[in-house]
């Protein structure tokens, strides 16, 4: 019981002694700045960040390390305290938007630390500092704060957020949007100024298409926005053919450097092209990384959130890495008087404002000491003017951050002009007794602002414009010496299928390791002529190139299929583009064309000229001997035959390539029934001399004629039958003959061809047979001897012609066809009637019957 009323003693003492210290002090000594007002708006800044560094002590054993924290200064942060100030001074001088009423702040810098941060906010709840955690040291009629403005990363609006949710304060952050913002925070999350990352997204794929980089490395913050970023962009680029070399996820500051030196320089020189997709904050680790190791000959795509020209480690010398560097920077209204305004700043106009001191110091690196633990200006340039520094230190153009606080404290202003609008409608506002509004007041003006805010049930956004655009800068060394960023470009974004992408390339410069557009692929572009297959294992970004196939090409370079070539075309010898087949068919202008109609011509002549000498000597035995009427009509058809031939040449057409087939059929068959007839009368002739012999004369002539008859019937029969079903007709062939279209005569009925000539086949050989057994007649009036060595010859042709014809295209293949005719007529015509024509011319006297007896 004792203890138990010790303890009880000792919280109430606890307690009674804050609340009296509280209430004892008078208006606490601000450790920023501060600025009295009706209503005070809080804001949140970083304007440096505190980094490790290594030193050595060495003792005569050994040497070991010790870790010192020293402050970089962020010096071009400032300006986003000076946007505050120049939107507060604004608002003050115009009387209608507060009613006459002043708009004070109070500033604190929280560095980059999440703790320096909540500590702030709770300062800025209590009115003290230190604070004193859930009390107020201002009596509430006093109380006038109604929103802070703060901060700069998520991680810092997140716990900004902790803390002013529990009292329901407004908070509106200009870090860079973030979705997951709401699921950190659980009870009140901060308003955010949404982009509209589908047209960032699309303008980043534009760019990539433009300069054809295919093979690209990503570099995103290890948190939540990264991972939304990285997963959303990868399947845009899979969308439009590009490919991720790698993902490179940097710890956000302050946590523990995990990268592997040797992997991180290896992975970045995989690409030329890198984005990076962060803001200065989370991307500190990086940078240091990048200037610590080596340099590296990259083309760094980013957003405004990245100002690369920060470098708290180094200064500018390592700008080298950067220049070439583009940057997507929301298109931004100005503000009017801004830059006046930041050339007019100077420590002296701003007395109170103890982050100047610090700032000036550094801009123009003037000797300074410190003095109540505050640093002092000493002999500084009294009309110093902020738009002399260098882009690494200053930027006199408004940075999306500081555009964002003059919007957000218009936002402000907007929501208690409202406010106090009801108020005086409703008579409540008492001039004599001012005091702010309870901060949740405000929330209904603020949402129907241009601000959104994100909750654990639902994804609030502003309304969004309808067109979104953005500005490309890029990052260049300036002929005066300095470094600055260049408009080069623009991207406006209203739809997917409504894009507006422009950009000039003679604006560009790449730096000092590119004197033109790099190149950032995987695998060299496939030329024309080749097609891309993809290699095992690796994106489809990379592959190897093979050769288009024969009858394909590839007219554009880095084709993943050839095309074929129409039907009338065929690939050039680079196989890039197709050219216009050759129309071709066996004419009389060919070579071989008029050869074989000078042949076939003059065979006929030379038959004509047999004809006529046996016309001439008909009377004579060897004339007479063996049917002088079957030997005109076996010369008719052999003269016949060749002029069969000349049908074959020429462009063939319908009447054509039915006439020739059919006439080369009934007159070769009539040929050779009249051999057949010729050979029946030898073996019958001389079977009719000998004594006692039944047969009569006048039966050798009707037997002649009837073997004629039948034989050639038989033919015109199949010939009909050919016509009747699938007859002859004139064709194209586009495949056989390369670059060639051939026009040719197409069987029809393969099977109705082969009957034809099988039909000769048979002929023939029925022939050979009859004569090959006559061949011992006696040889005064024997024939068999010729014919038979004729149509052995005539067979030896035909039979040789089947495969050579079945193996041949185009003109060869009629060539083939023309030959056999004239060679098998040929062979006819010059074994049978030649030695005969050598008997009437050269041994013409004395013919007698009983002479070629002997």
């Amino acid at each position: 019981m004792r203890l138990l009323i010790a303890f009880c003693l000792r919280i109430f003492l606890i307690v009674f002694q804050e609340q009296i210290s509280c209430f004892s002090l008078s208006i606490p000594a601000s450790p920023g700045y501060y600025q009295d007002g009706n209503f005070v708006i809080g804001g949140l800044f970083s304007l440096r960040v505190m980094i490790r560094r290594f030193i050595s002590k060495l003792s005569f054993n050994d040497a070991s390390y010790l870790s010192e924290f020293l402050y970089a200064h962020l010096t071009k942060h400032y300006q986003h305290i000076l946007a505050m100030v120049f939107a507060v001074e604004k608002i003050n001088k115009d009387p209608n938007i507060l009613f006459n009423m002043s708009l004070g702040f109070s500033l604190f810098n929280v560095d980059f630390l999440e703790m320096k941060a909540m500590e702030s906010s709770m300062a800025l709840l209590s009115g003290e500092s230190p604070p004193i955690p859930n009390y107020s040291c201002r009596p509430e009629k006093t109380d006038k704060l109604v929103a802070v403005i703060g901060g700069i990363s998520t991680g810092i609006s997140t716990q900004i957020s902790r803390v002013l949710s529990l009292y329901n304060v407004p908070q509106i952050s200009y870090a860079p949007f973030d979705q997951s913002l709401g699921t950190r925070v659980q009870l009140q999350s901060p308003y955010q100024f949404p982009v509209h990352t589908t047209a960032l997204y699309q303008g980043i794929i534009q760019l990539l298409l433009y300069f054809t980089w295919v093979w690209v490395g990503l570099v995103v913050p290890d948190n939540m926005r990264g991972e939304l970023f990285l997963r959303d962009i990868t399947e845009e680029m899979t969308n439009h053919g590009l490919c991720v070399a790698f993902a490179e996820k940097v710890p956000e500051f302050p946590a523990k450097d995990t990268v592997n030196k040797k992997r991180f320089m290896e992975r970045f020189s995989l690409t030329r092209v890198i984005i990076a997709f962060g803001d200065t904050y989370s991307l500190l680790k990086f940078v240091d990384n990048i200037i610590h190791y080596t340099t590296f000959r990259n083309v760094w795509i980013t957003t405004s959130d990245w100002d690369f020209t920060t470098f708290p480690f180094h200064q500018c010398k390592s700008c080298i890495n950067f220049v070439g560097g583009l940057s997507f920077s929301l298109r931004m209204d100005e503000i009017l008087g801004f830059k006046d305004f930041l050339r007019s700043v100077q420590p002296r106009k701003y007395p109170h404002d103890i982050f100047i001191q610090d700032v000036w110091s550094i801009l123009f690196d003037c000797p300074r000491f410190y003095q109540h633990g505050v640093r002092e200006l000493s002999q500084c340039e009294p009309n110093g003017s902020l738009s002399t520094r260098p882009l690494h230190a200053w930027d006199m153009n408004t940075s999306p951050s500081s555009y964002k606080v003059h919007a957000a404290v218009y936002a402000i202003a907007q929501a208690l002009h409202e406010e106090l609008s009801l108020r005086v409608e409703g008579g409540s506002l008492d001039k004599s007794v001012l005091w702010a509004p309870l901060p949740w007041k405000l929330h209904p003006f603020l949402q129907k602002g241009q601000l959104g805010r994100i909750t654990n049930e639902k994804n609030a956004v502003n309304k969004e414009v309808s067109a979104t655009e953005f500005d490309i800068f890029n990052y260049q060394s300036l002929p005066v010496g300095s470094k600055g960023q260049v408009k080069v470009g623009e991207f406006i974004f209203e739809s997917h299928s409504v894009q507006h992408f422009s950009i000039n390339t003679k604006l560009i410069t790449w730096g000092k390791y590119h004197k033109e557009v790099p190149l950032s692929v995987c695998s060299q572009s496939c030329p024309l002529g080749f097609r891309k297959t993809p290699v095992e294992g690796k994106p489809f970004c990379c592959f190897d190139c093979l050769p288009c196939p024969d009858g394909e090409i590839a007219n554009e370079t880095d084709m993943d299929q050839c095309i074929k070539c129409p039907e009338d075309q065929y690939p050039n010898k680079q196989k890039n583009y197709c050219l216009p087949k050759i129309i071709t068919f066996l004419s009389h202008e060919d070579t071989l064309g008029a050869v074989l109609v000078s042949v076939a011509i003059s065979l006929s002549a030379f038959t004509a000229m047999i004809l006529g000498l046996f016309i001439h000597y008909r009377d004579t035995p060897i004339v007479r001997a063996n049917n002088r009427n079957l030997s005109y009509l076996l010369l008719v058809s052999l003269m016949l035959c060749f002029f069969c031939s000349l049908i074959f040449i020429g462009q063939p057409s319908t009447a054509t390539c039915v006439l020739r087939q059919m006439i080369f059929g009934v007159v070769f068959s009539v040929a050779i029934s009249a051999i057949l007839a010729k050979t029946f009368i030898v073996v019958v002739a001389f079977k009719a001399i000998r004594p006692g012999s039944t047969l009569q004369t006048w039966m050798v002539t009707r037997l002649s004629n009837a073997i004629v008859c039948c034989g050639s019937i038989v033919q015109v029969c199949i010939c009909a039958v050919w016509l009747g079903t699938y007859p002859p007709f004139p064709d194209v062939d586009m495949q056989s003959e390369f670059g060639q279209i051939i026009l040719w005569c197409n069987e029809g009925s393969t099977f109705a061809f082969y009957c034809v000539l099988g039909y000769l086949g048979f002929l023939a050989t029925l022939s050979l047979l009859i004569a090959f057994v006559a061949r011992r007649l006696p040889d005064s009036f024997n024939e068999a001897k010729t014919i038979t060595f004729s149509m052995l010859v005539f067979c030896i042709v035909w039979i040789s012609f089947v495969p050579t014809y079945l193996s041949s295209k185009g003109k060869t293949m009629v060539a083939v066809e023309i030959l056999s005719i004239l060679a098998s007529s040929s062979i006819l015509l010059f074994c049978i009637f030649l030695p005969k024509c050598y008997v009437i011319l050269l041994r013409s006297g004395g013919h007698s019957r009983k002479k070629f007896f002997k």
